[in-house]
């Protein structure tokens, strides 16, 4: 089981620590982790007094983390995943994936917006190639041990197989019955690349879902 630290802004301050900290002792061993979700800091204070007390050893979790879309230029990836390595206090990740295909503007604010609230596009529009020989440099250098993929769509990821030296280990993807995303699991079973979900009980806080998808669950279940 995956524990995620996204929390949509809805956990007050510490309580995402609390959460790894919890699920790590309880057996957990798999941490999703985002600079996007702006809780990477508190995740490694998490990571440092667990591991610190020896029970839970630093080689027996596997740490995903992602490369946010402003710093999809080749000169920006290492530095973003440096962010990530030092935030999250270890020094290397299992997994660092490409967060989602579009590459917004450089700079200091993670979501750039204009006037009207519209994301603004990085001019110089990155090829996945850039992007993604930056990342296979992390694998080589050691401080990824795998590299992948996340929002991709079928021609997307076939774009980056046929120009990849390192092959994209995993794809992460909503999938759900009611957005199974079963033309890109074929991809995946086809290329050997691991099919990761998100929201597998469905999205219903997705900016993306329409009117008409049902929940799968409308009432608490604790």
């Amino acid at each position: 089981a995956v524990v995620s630290t996204q929390s949509s802004g809805q956990s007050k301050p510490g309580e995402v620590g609390t959460a790894v900290e919890t699920a790590l002792r309880a057996g957990y061993r798999h941490i999703d982790c985002a600079r996007a979700y702006q809780n990477e800091d508190e995740v490694g204070k998490a990571f440092t007094k667990v591991f610190s007390e020896g029970d839970v050893k630093r080689e027996d979790v596997f740490v995903t983390s992602k490369l946010w879309n402003i710093f999809h230029r080749g000169e920006d990836v290492e530095a973003a995943c440096d962010k990530t390595l030092n935030d999250l206090q270890l020094k290397y990740l299992d997994l660092y994936l490409i967060h989602w295909p579009v590459a917004l503007q450089p700079g200091d604010n993670l979501f750039p917006m204009d006037k009207d609230g519209k994301f603004l596009m990085d001019s110089k529009t990155p090829p996945f190639s850039e992007t993604w020989a930056a990342m296979e440099k992390l694998v080589e250098s050691g401080k990824c041990k795998n590299i992948g993929l996340s929002n991709f769509n079928v021609e997307q990821i076939k774009e980056i197989l046929s120009l990849a030296k390192i092959k994209p280990g995993c794809l992460q993807v909503e999938s759900h019955p009611h957005l199974p995303n079963l033309e890109l699991l074929k991809l995946c079973k086809e290329h050997g690349i691991s099919f990761v979900s998100y929201s597998p009980l469905g999205n219903p806080g997705s900016a993306f879902r329409r009117p008409e998808q049902k929940i799968c669950f409308t009432r608490k279940l604790c």
